[in-house]
């Protein structure tokens, strides 16, 4: 039999992994706005096709972090540097570069997404190892494709 306490505590820790898996979603997003206004006009539909994937994962996340009694992050936190750091080069980047950093991020989010998984309550984990990880898995392949297209 489960104490309210443990209930709770495990709630905290998926709560805690969720909200690091949003912050992020939201850096994520970040870059990928930076990114499309760097590029403009020519930019690959692969960029925005990312960014809305990224988007959805970031308020499929949000729902559930609610749904469990917490309060979702509302910045990227520290993986919002990775976006600053891009944003202040991103005009020395050329295409490709934007790109391979583009793919960068996307490798470090799969990472975080496998990381976090152990973190989970069973609905969460259904949430997170179904269809958000399989979304970041398919983003970065994504990415990785157009880095070698561009390249």
């Amino acid at each position: 039999m489960t104490t309210q306490t443990q209930k709770t505590t495990y709630s905290d820790h998926s709560i805690d992994a969720l909200n690091a898996l949003l912050r992020g979603e939201l850096s994520a997003i970040e870059t990928y706005e930076q990114a499309l206004a760097k590029f403009g006009e020519d930019a690959p539909h692969e960029l925005q096709d990312c960014l809305d994937s990224h988007r959805m994962r970031a308020h499929r996340l949000t729902l559930r972090i609610y749904d469990l009694g917490g309060t979702p992050a509302e910045g990227s936190g520290l993986w919002g540097a990775f976006a600053r750091v891009f944003e202040g080069g991103a005009t020395m980047f050329g295409r490709t570069s934007t790109v391979a950093a583009l793919e960068e991020g996307e490798d470090h989010g799969l990472g975080l997404y496998e990381n976090r998984l152990k973190d989970l309550d069973p609905e969460s984990l259904r949430l997170v190892g179904g269809e958000l990880q399989f979304e970041q898995r398919a983003t970065h392949a994504t990415m990785h494709e157009l880095k070698y297209r561009l390249g």
